[in-house]
């Protein structure tokens, strides 16, 4: 299989598949679910970084600080998207950033921000799978895993969010699966732009692991925490380990 067709193959999966498993979770409100499916995803971030991306990236990198800087550099640059709100990462139907926005009965307009959030993201995700890809076929197998399993529990909520908007659910599921057709965008576009330009993809494979580490940290596991008591701890603790275990299993077999 080419390269070209890994990227697409990759990109589909984590842009419409993820919609399709969101949408079955989010329309049957199965919102239980999603505090299991984030627990997971954290685990399965933080493993593709730091067992994978960042090791290969430090490999074929001509300086160690390009890359930490690189790093540093992305999470004060998610940090900011988030704030404009051009990143939207809640897997709940309540939030404050939701509940500010569906407080104001905008007729679906703070809906449709989230939108085109999620498709400035998800062409940003589809660039870093090219990324991945470009640098080792199994890089971005591990990396593409990783960027399925969080955008899962985040188009739940999207689709929660779009629901408490107005939005009909056939509509939402339409709007959803066209904002994800932006990842294979992504991922086209950079295959062919990275051909010419091989010394960006140590940076590239840098900015995805900062991204992965902002969702996992900033986003994902201060949700964790509404959860204090024990069985759910040990419960969330269970599921990371199982996340990082599953990148670490997809690397090993793929050795």
């Amino acid at each position: 299989m080419s390269v070209l067709l890994c990227i697409i193959v990759a990109s589909v999966a984590g842009g419409v598949l993820s919609v399709v498993a969101a949408a079955a979770l989010a329309f049957n409100a199965r919102e239980a679910h999603v505090p299991v499916l984030i627990s997971y995803a954290v685990g399965a971030l933080l493993g593709a970084v730091f067992l994978e991306i960042l090791p290969h990236a430090f490999k074929i990198a001509s300086s160690f600080e390009q890359i930490t800087a690189t790093i540093l550099a992305g999470i004060l640059l998610f940090f900011v998207l988030e704030k404009l709100v051009l990143w939207r990462h809640c897997h709940e139907a309540q939030c404050e950033a939701h509940e500010a926005q569906s407080a104001q009965h905008d007729q679906g307009r703070s809906g449709m921000m989230i939108m085109i959030g999620d498709t400035f993201h998800n062409f940003v995700d589809g660039i870093l799978i090219a990324a991945a890809f470009l640098a080792d076929v199994q890089l971005g197998l591990v990396t593409a895993i990783a960027i399925i399993a969080h955008e899962v529990p985040q188009e739940v909520g999207d689709f929660l969010v779009l629901l408490h908007s107005g939005y009909s659910k056939r509509y939402a599921f339409a709007l959803n699966v066209l904002s994800s057709l932006a990842m294979v965008v992504g991922g086209v576009f950079a295959y062919f732009a990275l051909h010419t330009m091989q010394n960006w993809i140590p940076s590239l494979l840098a900015l995805a692991a900062a991204s992965m580490i902002y969702v996992a940290v900033a986003d994902l596991i201060p949700g964790l925490h509404r959860r204090p008591e024990i069985q759910a701890t040990l419960q969330q603790v269970a599921l990371i380990s199982i996340g990082i275990a599953t990148i670490w299993g997809v690397g090993a077999l793929l050795h």
